[in-house]
């Protein structure tokens, strides 16, 4: 197969591009180039469209038989930073490049959707057929756009939603504003795992390299059994609340000890998920990670990285930072557009 991953230079999209080279498809990336520079490892080099989703055209998609569609703001702060911009790209960016897609003749559509839909749940375990209750404008954005791309969905095209859960893990493309990689980190530098919540919030979690071969394995499954269904990505066994996962970390860190704050930020994201579908549906598909596996990965790459407390928190390993120093500079408008480039070394 042919097959377009956008967004292939973020967290998750390497090890997508990896899994599927290995396995022998020829891949194509599309990506705006927002991170370049941030690279901590090597990066499969494929055929590369810079492009922003919002200008996708229906020749970028040419001889693609399918895509999986990453690309897009990551997370809560930045969904946070301009709300209308995180729906013009995360929603009607994504109905574009699913449009575009269709019109040049691509069979499957892998759309990266998010356990943040859920949003407010409480104790109860759901699963995909529970209502959604995003409570971030990152959430809706995700929830909108699949939405309208199921009405896209026909003998043509066939659309899959994926909804991973909190990740976690290193990547070539490493962050630092992902909850466990965040409180590993500052483990490492500080010997205190700071919980700045009450820690009673629930999270799935789940490793970047295992999102990605979800992805992969959407990408492959028979249409019948996939055709226009979300699914959530991750393992029933890896729902933890934020208290369990400071004690993940503070075993994997030497020395380390848990402290709450001591006027907690409220959360109001709280979800156990049931991850039953993907893994009885993509019988294939088997978590290798989980979250203890995963804290004891990320210290390690601390300590061969020999990162400090600056790196942690500096640009280079946070999304919207990283962003808003590219705007600071000149190099991007407020809209995420480029007004000039930088070399790979900004």
């Amino acid at each position: 197969m042919r097959v377009m991953v956008t967004g292939h230079r973020g967290y998750i999209g390497p090890h997508v591009v990896r899994h599927l080279k290995a396995l022998g498809h020829e891949v194509v990336g599309l990506d705006t180039g927002l991170y370049r520079g941030c690279a901590t490892g090597e990066l499969d080099s494929v055929p590369t469209i810079v492009k922003d989703v919002r200008d996708a055209e229906k020749e970028d998609f040419a001889g693609v038989d399918a895509v999986i569609h990453l690309a897009g703001l990551s997370n809560d702060p930045l969904g946070e930073f301009d709300q209308q911009l995180t729906y013009d790209i995360n929603t009607w960016g994504s109905v574009r490049v699913a449009t575009k897609a269709k019109e040049a003749g691509v069979k499957r559509f892998v759309f990266a959707s998010t356990c943040s839909v859920y949003g407010a749940q409480g104790d109860t375990m759901i699963d995909e057929s529970a209502p959604t209750n995003p409570v971030s404008p990152y959430a809706r954005s995700k929830l909108m756009a699949e939405g309208e791309i199921s009405k896209l969905a026909d003998d043509s095209f066939c659309p899959v939603y994926l909804r991973p859960g909190t990740a976690f893990g290193a990547s070539p493309m490493l962050r630092f504003d992902l909850v466990l990689n965040n409180l590993v980190a500052w483990a490492t530098a500080t010997h205190r795992v700071h919980v700045k919540s009450d820690g009673t919030p629930w999270r799935p979690l789940v490793h970047c390299e295992d999102i990605a071969r979800a992805f992969v394995a959407a990408v492959l499954a028979p249409r019948e059994l996939v055709f226009n269904q979300p699914f959530n990505v991750g393992a029933t066994d890896a729902n933890y609340r934020i208290r369990e996962v400071a004690e993940v970390v503070a075993k994997a860190v030497p020395g380390s000890t848990v402290e709450f704050a001591n006027t907690p930020d409220p959360d109001k994201r709280s979800y156990r998920v049931s991850f039953k579908k993907l893994n009885s549906t993509l019988e294939a598909w088997k978590p290798a990670w989980n979250a203890a596996a995963g804290a004891d990965q990320i210290y390690d790459t601390i300590q061969t990285m020999k990162l400090t407390a600056q790196d942690f928190e500096g640009a280079r390993y946070n999304r919207l930072p990283h962003l808003k120093k590219l705007i600071k500079e000149g190099y991007l408008d407020e809209s995420f557009r480029w007004i000039h480039q930088p070399d790979a070394r900004v």
